[in-house]
Order: C-alpha cells, then structure tokens, then sequence
C-alpha cells in the first residue's frame, strides 16, 4: 500500500507516493488450499513377462516380491483457477529410463521420462472448472512389456462459476423465514441460513451471494459472514449504528454442511436478513468478466432513463447487454447502485427484467441519505434489469456497472480466508495515518501480468470527517514506476463505490478490477480525512 496525492493536487505532490507497498501472491495461496495426494502403497502394479510372451500377468497386490520394485505416490495442488501442480514420488530399484504417462481425466494425457527414483513435477490446466480423476502410470525400462505401476486420485479445481439466481429471501428473523423462529439474533450470537438445497441451490454448492442486510439496531456493531463448520475470521461485513438499517453485499462461501454463519458481534439483538441472488459451483456455468467502474444510470441527469427523481412506489428499466462493452450473452451484471436525495425511508430493489418485483431489497434508506451497496442481479431476457423505488417518496438512482458474468467470460472465483489487507488506524501497519482529502490509496494484489483479474474486497470508512464518497478503479502504472516515482497521476473515474456523511462507519463489497498491472486505487472523494479499512475475501482469476 501506499498513499498519494490525488488527481486536484499538482503532479510533484503526486509524484511523492509513500507509504509501504505490499504485494501478496494471494491467488497461489487460494489455490493452495485444494490439495489432493494418494499415497505410494495405493500402486496398483503389475509385472508382466517380457516381450514375445502370450499373455500378461494378472495385477498382483503391492508388496509382493515381483513386484517390489515400482511405486509411484501422487500429490496434487491447485495453483490458479483451473491448473493442477503435479507431484509424481517414483521409488524405483529398476534401470532407466523410466516412461511415465500421466491422465489427466479431462480427455488428454501426457509422457514424460524419469530417471529414477524422485519426485516428477508436471502441470496442467483444465479447460473447464470440475473435478477430475488424475491417473499416472510408471514403465519400467522395458515399457508396456514390463513391470510398471499405477496410481490416481482425485482432483477439484480451485476455481468455481456463477449460475444466477432469483432474488430470493433466505433469511428474516422478524417473521421467521429461514429460521427455526421469530426473533432477534442476540449479542455474540449468529443465524445459521441454510443454501444447499434451498430454494433450487444445489447440494454442491461453494459460495453463494447474498444482500445481507442488518435492521432494528440499538448499539453498534458488525456482521461477520462465514461457512458453518469455519473458524470464525476477524474481519467484517456489515457495520452498523443505533437506529441504523444497514445493507451489504456479500460473497461467501458454503459450509460443507449447506449452512453460511452471520455472526452479530454488537452487545445488543438485531435483525437480520438475507436475500440470495446467485451462487457459486465448480461445474462449467458463466465466468465473470471485470470492467473499468461505468455510469450507466443516474436520474439526476437523466443518463440512462428519464431524467428526475424516480416516484415511490415506481420502477425503470436499464438495457445491460449490447450497452458500453457489456455483451448480448450477459447472464448477470455486477453493480454499484446508489440512491440519493431521498424525501423519506425506503429501499431500492433491482431484479432481471421481465419478472415481478420479488420480496427483497438491496438498498436501504432514510430520508436525505445518500447510501451505495453493490448488487449482482441477473439480467432478464430483454437484456434488461428493473430497478425499483420501494420507498413511498422520491428518490434519485445512480448505477455504475464493474463486470458481467457470461459463458463466454474465462474468470472463475477463488474464496480465500477473510484476512484485513489494510486499516489505516493501525500505526504499526499503516504509520500515514488516515486516508488524506482528495488523495489515494493504491494497493498490489497481484504481479504484473498475473493471470488474477479482479478482487473481491470489503472497504470500510470510519472516523469521517465529512460528506464524501470513495472511488475504486485499476491504476494505469505498474508498481516499478511508483518505485522509481516516474508514475502518472491515476485520474478517479466518474462513479463511487461507497457514500457516506460526517461521523457515520459505512461498508460495501468492492469487485474490483486489478487491470494490467495487478494495482487498485482507493480515491477519497471528499475534503475531509477518513480512515479506510480493506477485507479481502476472494479473487476471480483467468488460468
């Protein structure tokens, strides 16, 4: 990370970056995670006679004697969003060489040579997220005509894919739905919300997306969305005031059980309420495709759809595909929806085109409030999505567009485990203090031409001292120009991903773009200082 003058302040100011950089390989460490092996003793081997013979032998078991003298142990690891690290252990008393072919289970295979006893490195990258079985095969020195041993195991691609889904309320405690009653979710207490094999989400489900939205509130406190069966992390997903209805997008993944965890850490009861708008399988579905942040809406100019406040109790269509880049085969869109000079209490609720307003929302309001949340939302077969005012007043609608999801999009998402990336009211990892007036933060999540493309990332603002908005866009430099300070000052795009007024703690989900160079900056848009705090909770990647 590091902290720089914003696109008003003169270019020598803009030059003076400072601050600490860091860059964490965190695709590797994602993928990490899926690692399969079977062990040597698992061989099935077989020693058949030597060429000329009539017929071979039969498999024999491992250990016996004639067939001692061959193992191979298999371990595999996920290295992106679809490739496998292969680990081949040979144990060998025969000559060499050693001929080893390797089945992938997705139709191809490979050959190899060995030369010995030792560890064989292979790679491969699938063409599809899945499973897979991996089959290897060692030949001794006389090939298929004599001895040889074989092993196989399973393999799970890190990466997984989106299919759309509905909106459709899981969760909500003041009436009950989802759980096993009515009520409150008490202080340091959580709701389990079951997904596998609700509402039409399949069993193998990895992660789901949910507009989790906490109301009623009388102290303040934070959400935490977690996989049942987890250690529950330290980060945080919704924070909320007293009196506050707060919502937040949130992509999170399943428990082996089917179960997600909201944890409510405040000392007093809240509501909470959840609403489902898409999940997450590793079978071929649609792979998100990132986008610079871009305004397709916004009523008070009348950019997209009519100009003027949108009435209460009223909706508008937006055209998505075939619009700015976002093509005809878009099964759902990712957004940053923001109301604004609302004349009273309500809530924004946007659905795919086509269908009827359903039971849930994903913006919520008081009067005069300017708030943002992001919505993934399928797109309708018009090509449309329908953004409704549930409020009785007025309200004027601003929609960015950040990335689609289509069949033709090659991105799959990787979850990691919720780690903080930055606070700046922690000296120690950040000593620039807070988050300066019209300055940015620029952060590296990724090298330069990484096959990662976007993070999915929770910003937090806290201890602002006035009205303003932050801006989250790919930086056009590479990290080697802010080294050598010959960077050009990156220039905010024409949107916001957060909004908040003086005093108040305001989160959003952040799919942020990495662009080029691995880079995103974080722009305050306002004259005041505020303090930034940054979650990380996955990565789309492309390989």
């Amino acid at each position: 990370m590091a902290q720089a003058a914003g696109p008003s302040a003169d270019a020598a100011a803009a030059a003076d970056a400072h601050g600490v950089t860091s860059s964490k390989d965190l695709l590797k460490t994602a993928a990490n995670a899926f690692t399969f092996s079977s062990p040597a003793d698992r061989s099935v081997k077989q020693n058949l006679p030597a060429a000329g013979a009539k017929a071979a032998a039969a498999p024999q078991a491992a250990g016996t004697a004639a067939a001692a003298d061959l193992d191979v142990g298999l371990t595999g690891t996920g290295t992106s969003a679809r490739m496998i690290e292969l680990k081949s252990e040979i144990t060998s008393s025969l000559g060499t060489p050693l001929s080893v072919v390797i089945d992938w289970g997705d139709g191809t295979s490979g050959g190899e040579v060995a030369t010995g006893s030792g560890t064989l490195t292979s790679h491969h990258v699938y063409a599809e997220v899945g499973s897979y079985t991996v089959k290897v095969t060692v030949y001794g020195p006389d090939g298929a005509n004599g001895p040889s041993a074989t092993n196989e195991m399973p393999f799970i691609t890190p990466g997984s894919e989106f299919t759309p889904h509905s909106p459709t309320r899981l969760l909500d405690s003041r009436d009950g739905t989802g759980a096993a009653q009515a009520g409150q979710v008490p202080a340091w207490g959580e709701a389990r919300v079951k997904v596998a094999g609700n509402s039409g989400i399949p069993a193998d489900v990895a992660a789901v997306v949910l507009n989790v939205t906490v109301t009623n509130t009388r102290t303040a406190g934070h959400v935490r969305a977690y996989a049942d069966g987890t250690e529950r992390p330290t980060t945080s997903n919704v924070n909320y005031a007293a009196g506050d209805s707060v919502p937040n997008l949130v992509i999170v993944p399943v428990g082996k059980n089917g179960y997600v965890n909201l944890y409510n850490s405040g000392e007093q009861g809240v509501d909470l309420i959840a609403d489902v708008t898409g999940y997450f399988t590793r079978t071929s579905a649609n792979g998100y495709t990132p986008t610079d942040p871009t305004r397709f809406v916004d009523t008070r100019e009348g950019l997209g759809t009519s100009r003027g406040m949108v009435p209460g109790r009223s909706q508008f269509g937006v055209q998505i595909t075939g619009t700015r880049g976002v093509p005809a085969g878009a099964k759902a869109v990712a957004l940053n929806v923001t109301v604004t000079n609302p004349r009273g209490a309500g809530h924004l609720t946007v659905f795919p085109g086509g269908q009827a307003a359903p039971n849930t929302s994903n913006v919520n309001f008081t009067g005069g409030q300017t708030i943002a949340n992001s919505v993934i939302v399928p797109v309708g077969a018009d090509g449309k999505i329908i953004v409704r005012n549930g409020g009785w007043d007025p309200a004027d609608v601003i929609v960015d567009v950040v990335g689609y999801y289509s069949p033709e999009s090659v991105s799959a998402y990787i979850p990691v485990r919720p780690v903080r990336d930055l606070d700046t009211r922690n000296p120690s990892q950040w000593p620039s203090g807070p988050l300066k007036p019209y300055r940015y933060i620029y952060s590296t999540f990724g090298e330069e031409n990484s096959t990662a493309t976007a993070m999915v990332l929770n910003t937090t603002v806290t201890n602002t001292g006035g009205a303003g908005h932050l801006t989250v866009a790919p930086d056009p430099n590479a990290l080697w120009q802010y080294e050598n300070k010959t960077h050009t000052p990156p220039v905010a795009p024409n949107s916001s991903t957060l909004n908040w007024t003086a005093g108040k703690t305001v989160p959003n989900l952040v799919q942020a773009s990495l662009g080029a160079n691995g880079i995103v900056d974080f722009f305050n848009r306002s004259g005041s200082n505020t303090d930034l705090v940054i979650d990380i909770f996955g990565v789309y990647d492309r390989h």
